[in-house]
């Protein structure tokens, strides 16, 4: 991580971009739109997008496939020196898997205000209880994510509607 604000807050949009492009890969597979991507060093390490329709798996969410993927590729479970790039504000389940990976930073752009762990409902990545904490940057890119998950269901339900 770059010690320079603008050097960070540019290196943070540059792979927003590459989760909200995943996002659009989900979206393509009538996947609710959420993208992730995980970075150390300004290097990819993974990527994961939402396949729970796709997989049949209420926990095929976008951020656990990149972590999952992550661990595997370097060999260890905790992700201490890692990102997460996320389109959505993770929910409870996510944000409980991103604390045992040990990351570093989480950075989403739109918050979800029905789930959302990292904000909205829930403080997780707070918590002093836990033995854990991890910074959290919010609404990076934030017009294009929540934009891109309105129109998904605004066509979602233009699709169910019987009029």
């Amino acid at each position: 991580m770059t010690t320079d604000p603008q050097q960070q807050a540019a290196l943070d949009d540059k792979w927003m971009q590459w989760a909200l492009s995943l996002a659009r890969s989900a979206a393509y597979l009538q996947e609710v739109p959420v993208g992730a991507v995980i970075v150390t060093q300004d290097r990819l390490i993974s990527t994961g997008l939402n396949l729970r329709e796709t997989l049949a798996q209420p926990i095929a969410h976008a951020e656990l496939i990149a972590i999952e993927r992550a661990a595997q590729i370097l060999g260890r479970w905790r992700l201490t020196d890692c990102d997460l790039y996320v389109t959505l504000e993770p929910c409870l389940m996510c944000a409980g898997a991103i604390y045992q990976a040990r990351f570093r930073r989480v950075i989403f752009g739109a918050w979800d205000p029905k789930g959302g762990a990292l904000g909205s409902l829930y403080r997780i990545h707070e918590d002093k209880r836990l033995n854990h904490r991890y910074e959290v940057r919010d609404s990076v890119r934030l017009e294009e994510a929540s934009k891109l998950l309105s129109n998904f269901f605004s066509a979602r339900r233009k699709k169910t509607d019987p009029s």
